[in-house]
């Protein structure tokens, strides 16, 4: 277990929520409240779960947790992609969330194979995996 705040990851995730719903006004609210609903909502999934996945007991559940937040922030570059097509959202409104979310799934990525690594080093090697952790 480990304190979801001190993941870089979760900090960019957050500042992505934030930003997420500051874009998102209230025009857009009227003209696609189901649009900018499902926006909110897989963009708050994200942090949400790799926090969730910080409170599970082995590393294997983690995983679980940050590949459905990484499901999550592909959900929201869709759901970006099309507010943007729809004209719901202006193009530096979506430009900047959209390197936001491209962002934070390249963290996710590369935290969920380092995850996924360190129990196969274990399994195969605990003496490499004991200097290596």
């Amino acid at each position: 277990m480990q304190d979801f705040r001190r993941l870089d990851v979760w900090t960019k995730a957050h500042e992505l929520v934030l930003e997420t719903h500051r874009s998102l006004g209230r025009t857009q609210d009227r003209a696609y409240p189901g649009l900018s609903s499902q926006m909110r909502r897989a963009a708050a999934a994200i942090p949400t779960n790799i926090a969730e996945g910080c409170g599970q007991p082995t590393r294997r559940e983690f995983a679980r947790f940050l590949q459905i937040a990484l499901a999550s922030a592909h959900e929201l570059d869709y759901h970006l992609l099309l507010a943007h097509d729809l004209g719901a959202l202006a193009g530096p409104h979506y430009a900047r969330l959209d390197a936001r979310t491209a962002q934070v799934k390249q963290m996710l990525s590369a935290l969920l194979r380092r995850v996924r690594e360190k129990p196969a080093l274990e399994g195969a090697n605990g003496e490499a995996a004991r200097r290596a952790g």
